[in-house]
């Protein structure tokens, strides 16, 4: 991929995928204003006092993710993973994508990654 930014990412995506990802971008852009968003690891992340979310895009649906996913709110169990730190949703068309529901995780991890750290730093 020739365009490392995360405009350039979306723009290659040329499904339903790119304009998901465009709408969960414009989300963390909202939900997150402060946050800083680079290709990092092959795909977009989301950091704000360290990562906080990531989207990976795969061939039928897009994982949106958060490093701090085993700390977030969950009480319908939406969230997956199996491991203990790191969860994500699957999406997979358009309808999948609860605006509300994200934004809340969004805010939840920055506000994690204020009062417990970088989540990279283990220690």
């Amino acid at each position: 991929m020739a365009d490392k930014t995360i405009e350039g990412f979306i723009a290659a995506q040329d499904d339903w995928r790119g304009d998901a990802a465009r709408q969960i971008d414009a989300i963390v852009r909202e939900a997150a204003p402060q946050a800083v968003g680079s290709i990092k690891w092959a795909q977009p992340v989301y950091e704000q006092g360290g990562p906080f979310a990531f989207l990976k895009i795969n061939k039928a649906h897009l994982t949106f993710g958060f490093w701090r996913g085993t700390e977030l709110t969950d009480p319908n169990g939406i969230l997956e993973g199996k491991g203990d730190r790191m969860k994500h949703v699957k999406l997979r068309s358009m309808a999948d994508i609860d605006r509300d529901q994200l934004a809340a995780w969004i805010k939840e991890a920055v506000h994690l990654n204020e009062v417990e750290g970088n989540p990279t730093s283990r220690g």
